[in-house]
């Protein structure tokens, strides 16, 4: 299916946008591979617009942005190219969290790390716990770009949560906007490097305080950002 420029362009550019400066700062594991994802949901559409697989970021223009439905359908895409074989985990998010505005899966260093020793990071900042969850969970593994993968991250991030840890494989961050899941991954990564720091020292790390804990989850509820009942 040939890519029709047009009505799509602008979350294409945003798309492109956000995947260059992720692959440009190390949040995709190499410079000059394809490893990583980002889309972004299409307004008043069952639909998003999401990088291709197998294309190295620096290559990519806006028009190797694939347009696909939450079914998965392909709506444009350039041929020759795939979408990215992460499509339905990003589906599958946008289905179970309607706020969720962007999704970003990376393979950034310390969150990678905590992925291999299949660690959860608990509330250790206020400022990160308001905007990614009080805990960051670890979704259990399954093989890259499978159904099973795909429920595994929607249900540690159906509850509200705005980011995970896939074991043995990387992270996934949502937010209300392309630069919000991008802020979401940055934040994720501050503080696993900072976890991973605490926990080499061999020194007890101090999480926040149990009233600090309830009021971070009294606020992310009220404001729309926590746990749904």
């Amino acid at each position: 299916m040939l890519t029709v420029m047009g009505r799509y362009l602008k979350y294409k550019k945003e798309v492109r946008d956000a995947a260059l400066w992720l692959s440009g700062h190390g949040y995709f594991g190499s410079l000059r591979g394809s490893g990583g994802n980002v889309s972004i949901r299409i307004d008043g559409e069952d639909a998003m617009a999401i990088t291709p697989s197998g294309l190295r970021y620096q290559e990519m223009t806006d028009g190797d942005i694939f347009i696909v439905g939450l079914d998965r359908a392909i709506i444009e895409g350039r041929q020759g190219l795939k979408p990215s074989i992460e499509s339905e985990m990003h589906s599958a998010i946008y289905l179970v969290r309607p706020e969720v505005a962007a999704v970003v899966h990376t393979h950034q260093t310390y969150g990678s790390v905590l992925s291999v020793i299949k660690t959860a990071i608990p509330p250790l900042f206020d400022e990160v716990a308001l905007a990614l969850g009080t805990t960051i969970e670890v979704a259990p593994y399954a093989f890259s770009g499978t159904a099973e993968l795909a429920r595994n991250v929607e249900a540690k991030l159906a509850g509200g949560a705005n980011a995970c840890i896939i074991q043995n494989h990387g992270i996934v961050t949502v937010g209300a906007s392309v630069d919000q899941a991008v802020l979401n991954a940055e934040l994720l990564e501050k503080v696993a490097h900072i976890y991973y720091l605490a926990l080499a020292s061999g020194k007890q790390v101090r999480e926040l305080p149990p009233e600090s804990i309830a009021l971070i989850e009294m606020i992310r509820k009220t404001d729309g950002s926590g746990p749904r009942k």
